[in-house]
């Protein structure tokens, strides 16, 4: 009798994993002051800079949130050395800038929390791959590249929100989505008997989306990335408005480095950005508003590449590369309003390029971790032009194209750690950095209510130096991490008093009463020395706390340039500012989460005579999981309904933060 024969072995087939393009941390991060945040630490944030205030000393140039601010004081500052709108603090995701190319601040909208797995903030700063406009350090955003989450919710003041992102696999394909909604007709910042019938919500309408494809090809990984984003704003008073909108292309191939071979990345990226920004006087008793500007565009582009080779020899870790960005960009407005039409028109704007190559390396032995690295930047400031024309006429009242700027500028850092036990380990580390100016503060002057500010096509760039010591402890769940630095900021730019209205200025024009008039200027230094405090446990199953507390002490020396600054704060910067957080589970199905934020007074103005309060905040959420994958949750956003200021004019009308917000969504998730 014939068998049949065995049906034949099936040959293995080896497991394809897609991961982003992206190189693995470096060996010495460790050696610096770096603060890792998962996501479980950002999951509940509705904003991502809301995420990083839970870091001390990490802020806008106000203490509103994105939700609220206006987009040009959306640039993020570290440690309170000095807060600019601009922001003094390079943020990335996956490699790429999310600075904006014509102002350096952040548009939040561009990325819900949802869709970031991760980021790391480095406080401090120095060489490595990016080495302009990191000045306070650098935040490094890691996007999502796997499972789905939806989030949705609604809330007080008309608020609805609607996050998602996705993951799907296909062979050696990965596509992910990413998506934002978010609408709410916001809240007046001036509250009580100060508030006239000029005072108007600060509503929001965002809407952003992107799409990621990560490929496999052997052992290298390579990234895709679309998106693009657009928010509308109120500014809080009546005619006042902003809409901010912009793209981002990139693409990324990297190979992880092994004992046998060196790894890579290659990145090249092209963002593009605009903003209309209406602006309006009040009047004395904020009744009315008068317009004061249109911004009608602020057409720019940014594009870079960047290049890194890294490699393993023995106990060494090295890594030399090259970055280069360039930027463009101007402001079309019309100004100077007078019965009842706008009678000036300005074209204002440039070109920026900064180009650098580095070194790092970084070696291990026994308990000692020493790393090291070196830049070599170059930048230029060109093709700069104030163009203002007569409305009517279309005679030309201002021609202005300042010259060509171009120089050089050498930046370095160093690390030294040394474990002394499983649980003890001390560091101690030195740097120096630099960030040059932006578009925005080399040629676009603006005003906000009655204060003007003037540009400046001279500014120098910003240089950093500074140094730090450090110890970390950790044990049973218990983790310690103390920071001391010293900071000192060479040529700040600052905005500087230089007449109050009313009055006419040259240039400026005429400034009402109660207003005053600013210019951008290279102000000196700025010394800072200042101390970082964070700790977290977790005491049992069911419970976890954490805490930090950071306090500098920042002092101007105007110099020359400015000297009835010496002595004085910078704005916007608080001397202490501290966290806290605990999240309980008292059943199986449901987290209870508490954070608090406290920050002593700041100065609204470089003169330090507006003064704005200190101020605790808490914000309280319940989380309630229904089943896997599905939770419905309740939040309580200053829940003390505590009165924080974030501005104060001349006259000492107060703005403020959001009052007591009430917010409920379900979450869905699949991992």
């Amino acid at each position: 009798m014939f068998q049949d024969a065995p049906p034949p072995a099936e040959t293995p087939v080896a497991e394809i994993v897609v991961t982003a393009a992206r190189l693995p941390p470096a060996a010495g991060d460790a050696a610096f002051s770096l603060v890792r945040l998962s996501r479980s630490d950002i999951a509940g944030a509705q904003r991502l800079d809301e995420a990083l205030a839970r870091v001390p000393a990490a802020s806008l140039f106000r203490r509103t949130s994105s939700l609220a601010a206006n987009p040009t004081t959306q640039g993020l500052s570290l440690r309170a050395v000095a807060p600019s709108g601009a922001g003094r603090t390079l943020v990335t995701l996956d490699g790429v800038p999310m600075n904006d190319p014509f102002g350096g601040w952040v548009i939040w909208s561009q990325l819900a929390p949802e869709a970031v797995a991760g980021l790391d903030v480095v406080r401090g700063a120095g060489a490595g791959p990016y080495g302009a406009g990191a000045l306070t350090g650098t935040i490094a955003l890691r996007e999502r590249a796997s499972g789905s989450v939806v989030d949705l919710s609604t809330g007080q003041n008309g608020a609805a929100r609607a996050a998602a992102a996705s993951t799907l696999q296909a062979g050696s394909i990965r596509l992910t989505a990413l998506g934002l909604y978010e609408a709410s007709d916001g809240y007046v910042p001036v509250r009580g008997p100060a508030a006239g019938a000029a005072d108007t919500p600060l509503d929001l309408q965002v809407t952003s989306g992107a799409v990621r494809a990560d490929i496999t090809a052997g052992d290298i990984a390579i990234s895709l990335r679309a998106g693009g984003w657009r928010e509308e704003r109120g500014a809080g008073l009546a005619g006042a408005r902003s809409i901010a909108d912009g793209t981002v292309l990139s693409t990324t191939a990297a190979r992880s480095p092994d004992a046998d071979s060196p790894g890579w990345r290659l990145q090249a990226w092209r963002r593009t950005s605009d903003l209309a920004n209406t602006s309006v006087a009040v009047s004395a008793d904020r009744s009315t508003t008068t317009p004061a500007a249109d911004q009608m565009q602020t057409p720019s582009e940014g594009w870079g590449v960047n290049a890194a080779l890294r490699g393993l020899s023995g106990a060494a870790e090295w890594e030399v590369g090259l970055d280069a960005r360039m930027a463009e960009g101007e402001t079309r407005e019309r100004f100077r309003y007078l019965a009842g039409a706008f009678t000036r028109t300005r074209v204002a704007g440039g070109r920026s390029q900064v180009a650098g190559v580095y070194a790092e390396t970084s070696w291990t032995s026994g308990p000692w971790l020493v790393a090291g690295g070196l830049r070599f930047d170059g930048w230029w400031n060109s093709d700069g032009v104030r163009l203002e024309r007569d409305s009517v006429s279309n005679a030309v009242t201002l021609s202005e194209t300042p010259p060509d700027r171009s120089g050089q500028v050498n930046t370095a850092r160093i690390g030294v750690r040394r474990t002394i036990s499983s649980d003890w380990a001390v560091r101690a580390a030195a740097y120096s950095a630099f960030r040059p100016a932006t578009l925005n503060e080399l040629h676009r002057p603006f005003r906000v209510g009655n204060d003007i500010t003037e540009a400046d096509a001279g500014l120098e760039p910003e240089r950093l130096q500074g140094a730090e010591l450090g110890a970390t402890f950790g044990r049973d769940g218990f983790d310690l991490d103390v920071t001391a630095f010293w900071t000192s900021v060479e040529d700040a730019v600052v905005n500087v008093t230089i007449g109050s209205g009313p009055g006419v200025f040259p240039r400026a024009g005429f400034v009402p009463a109660g207003g005053v008039l600013r210019q951008r200027r290279n102000a000196g230094t700025i010394d800072a020395v200042g101390i970082e405090v964070s700790a977290q446990a977790q005491l049992s199953p069911s419970l976890a706390m954490n805490a930090a507390l950071s306090a500098t002490d920042a002092r101007m020396d105007g110099g020359m340039a400015a000297p009835q600054l010496t002595g004085l704060r910078p704005a916007q910067a608080p001397i202490w500012s501290a966290t806290a957080g605990v999240v309980w589970s008292p059943a199986e199905t449901v987290d209870l989460t508490l954070r608090a934020r406290y920050e002593s007074r700041r100065f609204d103005d470089d003169l330090n005579s507006r003064v704005l309060d200190a101020a605790l905040t808490v914000d309280a959420r319940i989380d309630y999981r229904i089943r896997d994958g599905v939770s419905a949750w309740v939040s309580a956003d200053n829940l003390l309904d505590e009165r924080v200021e974030v501005s104060e004019t001349a006259g000492g009308v107060a703005g403020y933060t959001q009052p007591r917000t009430l917010r409920m969504g379900l979450t869905l998730s699949l991992r």
